[in-house]
Order: structure tokens, then sequence, then C-alpha cells
């Protein structure tokens, strides 16, 4: 390599190591130049300085250029690809009545999957449901190819969940609770009630229920069964003792099952709020999600949709 390039590739490269600021590199070439112009070396190596900080400007407007062009592109966003699409993708776990459930012949039904439709409706395309699980839930709404726009029915707000992906506003109010049979529902008055070793809770899988029932009751037998729905039913039965659920699901079993009681309703464990959730990123689309909200919130088109559930509207 002759050494006029070695001194033009080390230049640029300690450029870039440094971040130099490229002006500074113009005033130290002009002084070099105006002090040794006698000199060829020296007089090779300013204009190997004016050179590379030409060079290094050039670079670094088009970097920003193709930075701005790639923000743009992104911004292009979830919103315009959803109307060109013509559909929102919607993941659900189709497992938690009355909020998303999904019927033997593939259709969903419940609050949640109203409010996705209501949401839908306002970006003027349909909601097409998606499945997935609660153990999955995060990974599906992080898939790359992505799964799903967003993921509705049953997902409470948490932090955790904020530190890694969108959450909208809370739309209904939840808690903890229990399920049991209706003539034992007087030995279940407290948690202290239900964390002994004689209990035997179940609980669906890697939700906020099998975290709960795990941080909470250590004393008790947790029982983990993959299909929600299917638990309070078992419960009933007497295949366990207690299902650990949420005070949005619990009604429901009751009302539709008169062996169930669900006698902490009033005093839920827990206090939250359920939301829309969805992958960073996205934030059109989360500004979209919370113009639903907020506007079914003054309407009183979201407490009506409470009522027609017969869930607690806490707003």
């Amino acid at each position: 390599m002759h050494f006029r390039s070695t001194v033009t590739f080390f230049i640029c490269n300690f450029v870039a190591e440094i971040n130099i600021d490229v002006f500074f590199l113009l005033e130290v070439a002009m002084f070099v130049r105006e002090t040794n112009s006698s000199k060829v070396f020296v007089s090779r190596l300013c204009w190997q300085l004016l050179l590379v900080a030409v060079m290094v400007i050039g670079c670094t407007g088009g970097v920003a250029a193709c930075s701005s062009d790639d923000d743009a592109a992104g911004r292009q966003h979830t919103v315009e690809r959803v109307r060109q699409r013509g559909t929102l993708l919607v993941g659900t776990t189709g497992d938690y009545r009355p909020l998303s459930f999904c019927e033997s012949d593939g259709s969903y039904w419940g609050f949640g999957i109203e409010m996705a439709r209501a949401i839908a409706s306002r970006l003027g395309v349909e909601a097409v449901f998606v499945k997935t699980s609660w153990p999955t839930l995060t990974a599906d709404v992080l898939a790359d190819p992505q799964m799903f726009d967003l993921a509705i029915g049953g997902i409470t707000i948490t932090d955790a969940r904020r530190e890694t992906m969108l959450m909208s506003d809370g739309y209904l109010a939840n808690g903890k609770t229990i399920l049991c049979r209706a003539e034992e529902s007087e030995a279940y008055r407290s948690l202290a009630d239900i964390d002994r070793p004689e209990v035997r809770v179940m609980v669906n899988p890697g939700g906020l229920n099998e975290k709960f029932a795990r941080d909470s009751l250590t004393h008790a037998t947790v029982i983990v069964h993959q299909q929600n729905e299917e638990i309070p039913r078992l419960i009933a039965e007497g295949a366990a003792d207690v299902m650990i659920t949420e005070i949005t699901e619990a009604p429901y079993y009751v009302q539709h099952d008169s062996r169930l009681a669900a006698p902490l309703l009033s005093e839920p464990f827990t206090h939250g709020e359920i939301g829309v959730l969805m992958r960073r990123g996205q934030d059109d689309l989360l500004r979209e999600v919370n113009a639903v909200i907020r506007q079914m919130k003054d309407d009183g088109s979201l407490r009506c949709l409470h009522e027609r559930y017969e869930l607690l509207y806490a707003y």
C-alpha cells in the first residue's frame, strides 16, 4: 500500500473512531497548509485532510438521509398498512368467556371481540382474528414476521408488559378472584383459607393467573390445566377445589352453572385494568386504539357494552 493511501486510511479510521468534528478537521488542514506550504509531504497531508473532511460530510449527510428515509418508511406505519390490507389482524386466545371465545365453527364472540371490531371500524377495515395462547402471547406479539397487529381479550395492563411492548388505556376493570363449588363457598373467605395443603388450586398455564397462584399460594397444591375454558367445569365436578380467575370471568360461569360460586367477587385480591397489547413501533395504531376507547367512554357505548356482558363498569 502506498504511503499516501496509508495516511488516508489512517485518517478515515481515526475520524470514524473518535467522531471528530468535521469543521475542526477543515481548520487543521488549512492551518497546516498555510504554515507549511513549502513542505511537499505536509502539503499533501493537508489535501488528504481536506479530502477526508469532504468524505465525512458526504457520508454523514448520506447516513442521515438514509436514516430519515428508513424512519419515514417505518412510519408508513401500521395504520397505513392495515388500511392497504383491508383487515386488522387481531390476536386473541379465544378461551376466556365472556371476553374472547372461539366456537367450534371458528366464530368469535365476547366483550374484547366487540372492542376489536370497534377499532377496526374506526380504521375502515374488517377485524380478522388470529389464535394465540397465554403461554405464547408475548412471543406471538413480538414474532418476526409479525403474526397480528394487536392482541385483545383479557390482557391485564402490567409494568412488565409495558417494558417491552405497547399497551393501550384500560377499558375494563380487572382483579384476581376465585371460583369454587357453591356448597363450599363459606370455606373460602380469604387468601389464607385457600393457601392450605389440602386445597387443590387449578390454573391455566403461562398467564398472570398461574403467576399469582405461584407467588401467593405457597402451601396449596397448584394444578396447571392446559384449557382455560374447561377449568370451571372441572371445579364443579370435583377435579380441583378452587380456580384462580378474574372478576371479569367468574360471574359468567356462576350465571351459567349453578354448581359454582364466586364468594370473593366483591373483594378481589388484586386491582387492575385490561387493555390492548401490541409491539413497539406502532404508536400510530396505539393512538387510534386509545381514541376509540376515549370515544366509547364519552358517548356511553362502553358502559352499554359492560351492561350487555354483565361486567362491572368502573369509568
